[in-house]
């Protein structure tokens, strides 16, 4: 992202509960059949957008996803696949226009354990 005069950027920062689905369940629920994986996607997607509620408009932001997991089971990749509805709840929220390259720069993403307060945790990095 291009920065104004060297000026740090904002940090907003939204935290959702839980785990969001890795890539391998969302792939069992599109076999398994077509509403399970519609219904997976609208039950996601709207809690992010829920949590996102309390964010200002932002047009454009480099986003860090820290995902805090249970244990280390689950590869990397497989976890990260969860961004699908932290991106769709972004702009469902009304608080970004879309998720496209216009909108959404880097993602960086962060993974630690821990076992008793599992969490995906966003930041935005405005301006």
């Amino acid at each position: 992202m291009n920065r104004v005069e060297n000026k740090p950027p904002t940090k907003h920062k939204i935290i959702i509960p839980g785990n969001l689905p890795t890539m391998n369940e969302m792939i069992d629920a599109s076999k398994a059949h077509w509403s399970v994986y519609r219904d997976m996607k609208e039950q996601n997607t709207q809690l992010v957008a829920m949590i996102a509620k309390r964010l200002p408009e932002i047009d454009r932001a480099d986003l860090i996803i820290t995902w805090y997991c249970k244990d280390r089971r689950k590869d990397k990749d497989n976890i990260a696949a969860g961004q699908k509805f932290i991106l769709d709840g972004l702009q469902q929220s009304g608080r970004m226009k879309n998720d496209g390259w216009k909108q959404i720069g880097d993602i960086t993403h962060r993974y630690e354990v821990d076992k008793k307060n599992p969490r995906v945790e966003v930041e935005l990095l405005v301006g």
